[in-house]
This record gives C-alpha cells, sequence and structure tokens, in this order.
C-alpha cells in the first residue's frame, strides 16, 4: 500500500462526500441507530476554517479517504477521518491521521483533539494507538461540541470521549 497525501482540491469535494457515507456505513452497522444523517458535502467541509486531507492510491490515483481538522480559538480539531471500506486496514487511515498531526504541527498547534466514541474498534482504540489519550472537555470549544452531541442524543449508542495528541 502506498499513497500520497495532500490537500484536498475542489475535484476531490464529491469524494469527500463518498468516502464519508460509504465509511459510516461500518458505524451504522455496528450502532444499528433509526437513523444516521448522510455526511456533509465536500464544499461545505472546505468552508470551515481549517483543512482536509486526502489519501490518494498511487497504483489508481482514486481518493480513498480523508481526514478534515477545524481550527478554531488556536485549537486543532480533528472532526472527521473517513476511509472506503475497501481500503480499510491498510494503513491509509493512520498516515492521514500522521498527515494531520504534521500539518497542525506545522500550523502552531501544540495539540490535535477530537471526539469519538471509546468502544467502537476503529474509534478510540485506533486513536489511541495513534498516539491520543482521553481527556476531559475543558475549552469553550469543547464543550460546545458535547452539546451538540447531546443534542443529537449520541451518547445512546456509546460513550462518547474527547481525545488529545500532544504534538510537541
Amino acid at each position: 500500500m502506498t499513497a500520497r497525501i495532500r490537500f484536498a482540491t475542489p475535484a476531490d469535494y464529491a469524494a469527500v462526500e463518498t468516502i464519508e457515507n460509504a465509511a459510516d456505513r461500518l458505524l451504522i452497522d455496528w450502532l444499528l441507530p433509526e437513523k444516521w444523517p448522510p455526511a456533509p458535502s465536500g464544499a461545505s467541509r472546505a468552508s470551515e476554517p481549517g483543512y482536509i486531507l486526502v489519501a490518494e492510491a498511487t497504483d489508481t490515483g482514486a481518493v480513498v479517504g480523508f481526514v478534515h481538522v477545524i481550527e478554531s480559538d488556536k485549537i486543532a480539531h480533528l472532526e472527521q477521518l473517513s476511509v472506503l471500506p475497501e481500503y480499510g486496514r491498510r494503513g491509509y487511515g493512520r498516515m492521514l491521521v500522521d498527515a494531520a498531526k504534521e500539518e497542525a504541527r506545522g500550523r502552531g498547534h501544540t495539540r490535535l483533539t477530537l471526539r469519538t466514541y471509546a468502544d467502537v474498534p476503529w474509534n478510540a482504540p485506533f486513536y489511541s494507538r495513534a498516539g491520543f489519550a482521553e481527556e476531559a472537555p475543558s475549552t469553550d470549544f469543547h464543550r460546545k461540541l458535547v452539546h451538540v452531541e447531546d443534542g443529537l442524543e449520541l451518547a445512546r449508542y456509546g460513550r462518547r470521549v474527547q481525545m488529545v495528541a500532544v504534538l510537541e
């Protein structure tokens, strides 16, 4: 497996949405919610402050995964990581996480946070192996994310946690 990690361009936005919807099917099958909203458009993600990196398979040139990092109030927050299921467990997700951490570090951030499910194997356990550790939400930005999650009732599907990777 080889991939080129690069910044998303407008030509990638449709793929970003498709990838997230395909990856969400795994989570839907695991959590069994009554309904699950479709992924936001790639253009919508790109309109937020921060960056989107994509993994492009070097053998086919296809975009097979992406990571979206939001920057707000001097915080770098990994909002979404998705890889096409047929490319899962090949290291693309880890490559994207590592690239997101490196980009955040290059932009002057000392931490990269995220929120996820504690007990879904490709959520918190994966991020723990990638150098993230649990922490309590301690900023207005993170408390707002918890409030949004509470409004969506995400905790009914499992324990939610905040995690951080120190980038220094």
